[in-house]
């Protein structure tokens, strides 16, 4: 048999070629080839392993980043209601006070203490929103009907 300057081995022809000449391919080769097919096999598989790990930990990253969101938000609301159930609470503390609620009943309700006698103080001023408290008093008076009637057409 006549050697080819490139092939080393009569093994490394080309299966067919052998075959037809009548050798077969050799234990050593198929036993060559059937790891290769296992070692390529192996190889998919782990990539496959590799990348559904790595799809997983980013849907897990992606996940906790939603959550940390939901998280401060929540940390958030809690602080903007503890600040108004501190505002209350202070507010129920002053307004326990019985001065205060004396202060606030003269200057809101114009109560006064039995005894008393209320001083009003008239000036150009209070004539003007007296006039036009009347206004208002008038208007209550007149029904429902008549303010929609004035608001649309005037006087």
């Amino acid at each position: 048999m006549q050697r080819h300057p490139n092939r080393m081995h009569p093994e490394a022809s080309n299966a067919n070629v052998t075959s037809a000449v009548g050798m077969g391919e050799t234990v050593g080769r198929l036993r060559a080839r059937r790891n290769s097919l296992f070692t390529q096999t192996v190889i998919w598989v782990t990539g496959l392993i590799c990348m559904a790990f790595l799809l997983g930990s980013l849907a897990q990253a992606w996940s906790n980043s939603q959550l940390e969101q939901q998280v401060q938000t929540a940390q958030q609301q809690v602080q903007q209601a503890q600040h108004h159930h501190d505002a209350l609470a202070h507010m129920a503390v002053h307004y326990k006070d019985p001065g205060v609620i004396e202060s606030e009943a003269r200057q809101q309700l114009g109560y006064i203490r039995p005894g008393e006698h209320p001083v009003v103080v008239v000036s150009e001023n209070s004539t003007v929103q007296q006039k036009a408290s009347r206004q208002t008093d008038t208007s209550t008076q007149q029904g429902f009907w008549q303010e929609w009637w004035h608001v649309f057409f005037g006087e």
